[in-house]
């Protein structure tokens, strides 16, 4: 698969361990930023990565900010995208089977490298169930972002 990789300043340091875990797993990685531990602002990386899920670009993404929380708001902004903030391995690949989230996020200040790993092993590994209640529950969620545009 290709996945792409993004994260501010505070997600940087874990951002690229996981690249490493990506690559070692034998997918190719797409890095759009940041690219150090300068300062900037979360919703510019989480738009980025959100836009390469849903135009097709890459198949999945995995964003990475201080806490998670404030990435995955963001990238919930955008139609398409199901961002999930996961802090263990039965969400990260659950994520993936139950609702169809395409991007895991990962708090560089929240989750150390051991146990992100795993998720991202999980996240990878875990294909979407297409269960008819899983199908009933998406089609619910997809609704919901017709309706308001979110």
């Amino acid at each position: 698969m290709k996945i792409a990789v993004a994260s501010d300043h505070a997600g940087f340091p874990l951002k690229e361990a996981m690249k490493k875990e990506v690559e070692a797993l034998g997918h190719s990685v797409l890095d759009l930023g940041t690219h150090s531990t300068d300062s900037v602002d979360y919703p510019d990386y989480a738009e980025k990565l959100g836009l390469a899920v849903v135009s097709g670009e890459i198949e999945r993404g995995i964003l990475f900010c201080g806490s998670g929380i404030g990435a995955s708001v963001a990238a919930n902004k955008i139609p398409g995208v199901r961002a999930g903030n996961c802090s263990d391995t039965y969400s990260a690949h659950q994520g993936v089977e139950h609702d169809a989230m395409n991007v895991l996020v990962l708090g560089g200040r929240t989750v150390g490298p051991a146990v992100a790993a795993e998720m991202v092993r999980a996240f990878l590994a875990a294909e979407y169930t297409r269960e008819p209640r899983h199908e009933k529950r998406l089609a619910k969620v997809m609704a919901i972002e017709e309706r308001y545009g979110a």
